[in-house]
């Protein structure tokens, strides 16, 4: 179920309704229900995976937790992490390496075609694996009820596209009774009727341009590709973040309140602030359990800046077995790593915030290119087009053909909105001035409800990262 589809128009009001007039103590059980609901109706199947891998990290956390011998606690972590990571090897990379194997050796084998993923696999596999390396190392005791448990990893709003939220700040919240009473009906309101915005005004209707670009990349010039590029930018930080603020926006229908995963990370100056405020909850969870179990910072200064890369490549390959992924990756890494010995090596050196911003953007719009290209082909042939400056072409004309001439005024129009309301909330220009800004939010809010219907693309686009 997507939550911009008519089905979960339904589902969230009855969903909500019956929370409330559940007597307290049955609430977590019927939320539990709801949230295997909401996961069953994409495949009936996958619900019993998903059951099937929490219930055994609950098993092994609970294992781990009674022992006293070290080595046992490391076989049942050993446990944990090969049974997650074998689930999402099976269905992300099983295909890419016996596809690679064939190729390779030229073995007389049949190619197989992708796996159907599920949902959000990546997500709550991370969230269910924090919960047992952190009781491994005795952050907490594995004392929660199985069926806390359970919610935890699967609570509705945030199972399957994030933000991955750790123990700590979601399990306490599901142990003590909150009333009704205790909503805070203006953070729902302003965070969903954003999120919506970003997604069916922004995002979908983006979709309508950069997709068929992308699908056929040789019809394009440089700059029609660059600017396909900066518009999928964009349309990828709308979808997803717009899902975020519309997870945090429904879990406060039932005061829980979800972790800050985006901090408008497209006015960052650098890479290292960037990935401060891009999807923060998947860069600190790897950060915590990948970066850190690799030593961190307390190795050598060279194996520092090899588990830094490591990192980049390997969170790369989370996102899919294909190799424009780990272009991707691999570009960021070395740059990440660029910008710390250029740190090291000219301390005092301040770049103006223009040229901070405008490399960002840059540097972000070239790489995310390889993240959507649908193969390593048309990436070689998309940069090769983009950094051929000499044959540039800076007609629009192809693109523009894909859509009237009113399409393109509308997405300048939202993009437009989308930039004041981020310069707005980073700088604080309007929330200076209360009685300005007490008698705007409203006002704007239902301007946004107005565009959203007037705008949206109502098509029940799936969202972006729901494939990871």
């Amino acid at each position: 179920m997507l939550f911009n589809s008519l089905i979960f128009t339904v589902f969230l009001p009855i969903v909500f309704i019956l929370y409330w007039i559940t007597p307290p103590k049955y609430r977590n059980y019927f939320l539990l229900l709801a949230s295997y609901y909401f996961y069953y109706s994409y495949n009936p199947w996958f619900l019993l995976l998903l059951i099937g891998t929490s219930a055994a990290d609950y098993l092994l956390a609970k294992q781990i937790s009674a022992t006293e011998k070290q080595k046992r606690k490391k076989i049942f972590l050993a446990l944990s992490l090969a049974g997650n990571l074998g689930v999402l090897f099976i269905y992300k990379y099983f295909v890419f390496f016996y596809n690679s194997s064939v190729e390779i050796l030229d073995l007389k084998s049949s190619i197989l075609n992708q796996f159907i993923i599920p949902a959000g696999l990546s997500f709550y596999t991370f969230q269910s694996l924090s919960y047992t390396i952190d009781v491994y190392r005795g952050k907490y005791r594995a004392d929660d009820k199985f069926s806390d448990f359970l919610l935890f990893v699967s609570f509705f709003p945030h199972m399957v596209a994030g933000p991955i939220v750790r123990y700590n700040d979601l399990m306490p919240q599901f142990k003590i009774i909150t009333y009704f009473k205790n909503i805070n009906w203006q953070q729902f309101a302003t965070l969903v009727i954003w999120g919506y915005f970003k997604k069916l005004v922004i995002a979908d209707n983006l979709n309508l341009i950069v997709t068929p670009v992308f699908n056929n990349v040789t019809a394009f010039s440089g700059f029609e590709l660059l600017l396909a590029g900066f518009l999928f930018v964009i349309q990828v930080y709308c979808d997803f973040s717009g899902y975020s603020d519309i997870a945090t926006g429904v879990a406060k229908l039932f005061n829980i309140n979800l972790t800050l995963n985006w901090r408008r990370p497209l006015f960052s100056r650098s890479l290292h602030e960037f990935w401060q405020r891009n999807h923060i909850s998947i860069t600190t969870w790897f950060r915590d359990y990948l970066y850190i179990g690799m030593g961190g910072n307390r190795v050598t200064y060279n194996r520092w800046l090899l588990n830094i890369f490591l990192v980049f490549v390997i969170s790369s390959f989370w996102h899919g077995a294909n190799i424009t992924f780990i272009i991707w990756g691999t570009l960021h890494g070395l740059f990440y790593i660029a910008e710390v010995l250029l740190r090291k090596k000219f301390p005092a050196v301040k770049v103006p915030a223009f040229l901070g911003h405008l490399y960002l953007l840059g540097f972000h719009t070239a790489t995310l290119i390889a993240f959507r290209a649908n193969s390593f082909l048309d990436l070689r042939s998309i940069y090769k087009s983009i950094f051929s400056f000499g044959s540039w072409n800076f007609s629009l004309q192809a693109l523009l053909s894909y859509q009237d001439r009113l399409y393109f005024v509308i997405m300048a129009f939202s993009i437009f909105i989308l930039f004041m309301k981020e310069v707005n909330e980073e700088y604080a220009i309007i929330n200076k001035h209360k009685t300005t800004y007490a008698f705007l939010k409203p006002t704007v809010y239902i301007f946004f409800v107005i565009l959203i219907f007037i705008l949206g693309n109502f098509s029940a686009n799936t969202f972006i990262y729901f494939q990871f």
